[in-house]
């Protein structure tokens, strides 16, 4: 089973994730990705959704034209975990 974070983790993990910020009400965290247009973004979500199946962890995430907001927590863990802070790190060099 995955481990959740403990606040010393999740503090540094936090600090290395400067465009990332902790969800409301929930053990997650989560950013806004903005585009010119929905291709860009259509484009960007089957990039991350090739990550999250070759990690085999999945984010919640919605889309509307030009953005994609993602939220990352891991269900089996009760709230975050390593494997959230290494997909937001690899979803970051995507991104740019």
């Amino acid at each position: 089973m995955v481990a959740k974070l403990e606040a010393s983790e999740r503090a540094a993990a936090l600090r290395e994730l400067s465009r990332w910020r902790e969800t409301k009400g929930r053990d997650a965290i989560e950013r806004s990705f903005k585009f010119r247009n929905f291709a860009e973004a259509w484009g960007f979500m089957s990039q991350v959704a090739l990550l999250a199946e070759k990690q085999d962890h999945h984010p919640e995430w919605s889309n509307v034209w030009n953005r994609v907001d993602i939220t990352l927590s891991t269900h089996d863990a009760g709230g975050l975990s390593q494997r959230d802070v290494t997909l937001a790190k690899a979803i970051d060099a995507l991104a740019g």
